[in-house]
């Protein structure tokens, strides 16, 4: 009886529980999709007024870390100090984040933001599938299947009316898109079975991929041609001026943003709702890149490019399948 008295009370707990955690969801997500929408704006500006993406990419990561040191040391955010036990781990990690920053990076050097965009509304269908069968998804279901197959007919659409395709963006968005495969299912292993804080995850990515982005620097030969000032565009000599350190600056405090949020958010659900969430935002990057450059799709490519971001809303998350329980010691965890 005692039991059976406890029942009606259980109830608005548990309602409450959830409306609060759909709440956190809810702006995780808005907080992402913004940052995720302006930041291929501002990295796209930052390679116009700066044609070096391997330094763009160490300045926008070596800030990242500083800024989340100097928060933590003021008391602002919690982030957990680096160490190197806890740090082996997330060695993967750092490389998974670095390759997909700088191919992703690399693309929009080479092509513009609508041929980056279309790619990317065709990763959730691939995530889909690793989400089965490395993380323990269960399949979409018939309606989310429909919704991610009419993402990849948009973007077939999209090629037959937009040849404002470069053959040398080909190569680099084939790579983009293996290393953010291998980025959206690694990274979001390693959070789920990680024991430090968002702000500290946010860190050790950012902070262990500062050395290999300096050597990939060092090697590309940008950093000694921006010391010289010897970078050139394709139509005329670069020049370091206010708007391109305006630029730059942007593209750092944004990159401190982008980088928590995405963390946050990939702790909250799963890789194929990361994916998709992170292409249905892109619909305000194609307005703002329609009113800047003058290097856009063409009306009906636009048209394509809608249906495939608008069809995403129709995608469900997917259970798992069955309940995982993890016997192996979670990523950064002390031994001791």
């Amino acid at each position: 009886k005692a039991r059976s008295r406890s029942r009606p009370d259980e109830a608005p707990i548990k309602t409450t529980e959830a409306q609060r955690q759909y709440s956190k969801v809810a702006f995780a997500v808005a907080a992402y999709a913004t940052c995720s929408a302006s930041m291929l704006i501002v990295n796209k500006l930052c390679i116009t007024y700066l044609p070096a993406p391997t330094v763009v990419l160490f300045l926008q990561l070596s800030f990242t870390a500083v800024a989340i040191r100097a928060m933590t040391h003021y008391g602002i955010v919690d982030a957990d100090p680096l160490d190197m036990e806890k740090a082996k781990p997330f060695v993967l990690v750092a490389l998974a984040f670095l390759g997909a920053l700088y191919t992703n990076v690399k693309t929009l050097q080479y092509a513009n933001v609508e041929t980056f965009i279309v790619f990317r509304c065709s990763t959730p269908c691939l995530i889909a599938v690793l989400d089965y069968v490395f993380l323990g998804r269960a399949m979409p279901n018939l309606k989310s299947w429909m919704s991610l197959g009419a993402i990849v007919c948009g973007a077939v659409t999209y090629v037959s009316f937009d040849a404002d395709f470069e053959v040398r963006a080909y190569g680099w968005v084939l790579a983009w898109y293996l290393v953010f495969a291998f980025d959206q299912i690694y990274i979001k292993y390693a959070v789920d079975q990680s024991s430090l804080s968002v702000w500290g995850r946010t860190y050790y990515m950012n902070a262990l991929a500062v050395v290999p982005v300096s050597v990939m620097g060092l090697l590309s030969g940008e950093s000694s041609a921006v010391s010289r000032g010897g970078l050139t565009r394709e139509d005329e000599a670069y020049q370091w001026g206010w708007a391109g350190f305006c630029a730059l600056t942007a593209s750092c405090v944004a990159g401190v943003v982008m980088s928590y949020s995405a963390m946050q958010l990939r702790g909250m659900i799963s890789a194929t709702s990361f994916t998709v969430v992170g292409t249905m935002c892109k619909i305000a990057t194609v307005v703002v890149n329609c009113l800047i450059w003058d290097k856009h799709a063409s009306f009906g490519g636009l048209a394509a490019l809608f249906i495939c971001l608008f069809a995403g809303l129709g995608y469900e998350q997917s259970p798992l399948r069955t309940p995982q329980v993890t016997t192996k010691p979670t990523v950064g965890s002390d031994k001791g």
